[in-house]
């Protein structure tokens, strides 16, 4: 049994849902939401709840069943409070500037680093912090990521792209006789 997807999701003033034909829709002011779900699980609206069953007992639907509730909550969370993740830039001469939809690093590369932000995605950068924020959790979460991964911080002097909060653990380096 699913601690998850038991749960009951209240949906929030100001969010409208609704499914059809196996899409789930959320609706806001700050945009629109929607993701197809398989039928395994019966998705009840009923006023300004929502809950979830599993149609049979297969492990499958037990296991989509607290997935599907967790998509609906973060779609619903997403519409209420938009998303963020904060990355900061280390290093000497690494530099990150947006210019319209692109966002242009200088990474310590023999060349400029260029990367198009995503429809739905709005970054911020304020010297070497970068802010994204949306909607959508996967979408803010995968572009991080990708931002990211471009210079992961080396273990040796802390250079490269973290994640703000993130823990480095630093390591010692060569000793001189």
């Amino acid at each position: 049994m699913s601690r998850v997807g038991k749960q009951i999701i209240q949906i929030p003033e100001g969010v409208t849902v609704s499914l059809a034909d196996g899409v789930f829709t959320a609706k806001s002011s700050k945009g629109e939401l929607s993701r197809p779900f398989k039928n395994n699980i019966d998705i009840m609206i009923n006023g300004n709840e929502i809950t979830l069953k599993p149609n049979d007992d297969s492990n499958f639907s037990y296991a989509l069943w607290g997935t599907y509730a967790s998509h609906i909550k973060n779609m619903i969370a997403g519409l209420v409070e938009p998303y963020k993740k904060q990355l900061a830039l280390e290093g000497v001469g690494y530099r990150m500037n947006i210019d319209g939809k692109t966002i242009v690093m200088n990474l310590g590369f023999s060349h400029e680093v260029r990367v198009e932000v995503p429809a739905g995605l709005e970054v911020v950068i304020e010297k070497n912090n970068m802010t994204i924020t949306g909607i959508d959790k996967e979408k803010v979460g995968q572009f991080a990521a990708s931002i990211r991964a471009l210079k992961k911080p080396e273990p040796y002097k802390g250079k490269g792209i973290r994640y703000v909060g993130e823990y480095i653990r630093r390591k010692q380096g060569k000793k001189s006789a």
